[in-house]
């Protein structure tokens, strides 16, 4: 048997870039309409920095307005949400994205809920979280949007398959779940006390793995040619000879939650960490303050 597929995210993420590049052009010359994007970030966690100027950076590349506002790590709760409120009513700002993990401080679920539901861009909003449950018109969660891009992309058409969704987190499992409800898969979530979660695992034609646990999923988990989406983002010590021949401990590199070594031989498409779901969380960032912007305005939304 053949190695898998492996499916390009950056390769895919970079279409739909050029594609919401395409309609904010489209929406400045026929309803003279920018969509603009807000990210808040609290404190000066090096990877939320990271991911906070990378937003920024594809937000302006896109043609879209970006409004960054950084803020201490004391920041109060009150203060935050008192920016929250002054982006809900500027009418240059259509997307609002808080950036996660929030200080110690503050209450997220509070800083959430505070985000009005049309801006809510993350789709974390608990309206936009019910209207994806009922089948309505949500702002979805970015990453599980790119997933589910990515497999109508390498399978067509979804339905009838098999779904495990490993993990139920309200950002990543609990949507993608219902994002394969709506595409007629049949669905099973699995997570820490799943009883014979490997046999769970073995069962699934797609196994979207999303629990944050370094390389848990080994190769002979994995249904032969099954897809395997990956969404975990785990830093562990560089353990290849040819990348870190001294065996210093202080390099690192990432790796997901699924054994890509191992799993590679036995599925039939899967996506690399990094290079797979990573950078289609941010196009589909782009894309939703597209939506949400055309939505705000009575707009017709582009067709992706």
């Amino acid at each position: 048997m053949t190695d898998a597929t492996i499916i390009d995210g950056k390769a895919f993420a970079a279409r739909v870039r050029e594609t919401v590049g395409q309609q904010v052009a489209a929406l400045k010359n026929q309803h003279g309409l920018t969509p603009g994007l807000a990210v808040v970030l609290v404190g000066e966690d090096p990877a939320s920095e990271v991911y906070v100027r990378n937003k920024g950076k594809a937000t302006a590349e896109s043609g879209m307005a970006s409004f960054e506002h950084k803020l201490p790590a004391d920041t109060s709760e009150a203060d935050l949400l008192a920016l929250v409120a002054q982006l809900n009513a500027d009418p240059a700002v259509h997307g609002i994205l808080v950036q996660l993990p929030l200080p110690d401080q503050i209450n997220e679920a509070a800083v959430l809920d505070t985000i009005d539901p049309a801006k809510d861009v993350d789709g974390f909003h608990v309206i936009n979280a019910g209207r994806l449950a009922t089948g309505g018109d949500a702002l979805v969660p970015c990453t599980p949007r790119g997933c589910l891009m990515m497999l109508k992309e390498t399978l067509g058409d979804l339905s009838g398959k098999r779904a495990l969704v490993l993990g139920r987190s309200n950002i990543v499992g609990k949507p993608m779940a219902q994002l394969l409800l709506g595409e007629n898969c049949t669905v099973t979530i699995a997570h820490s006390r799943t009883a014979d979660l490997a046999d769970e695992c073995r069962r699934a034609d797609i196994l979207v793995a999303a629990v944050g646990r370094e390389r848990m999923v080994p190769g002979d988990w994995v249904k032969p040619g099954a897809t395997v989406i990956d969404v975990g983002i785990n830093r562990v010590p560089e353990d290849r000879p040819a990348k870190n021949p001294d065996n210093d401990p202080s390099k690192m590199r990432l790796v997901g939650d699924v054994d890509f070594d191992s799993a590679v031989k036995v599925a039939g498409a899967i996506t690399p960490v990094p290079g797979g779901v990573g950078p289609m969380t941010i196009a589909c960032l782009l894309a939703n303050t597209v939506t949400a912007a055309c939505r705000q305005h009575g707009v017709p939304e582009p067709k992706a």
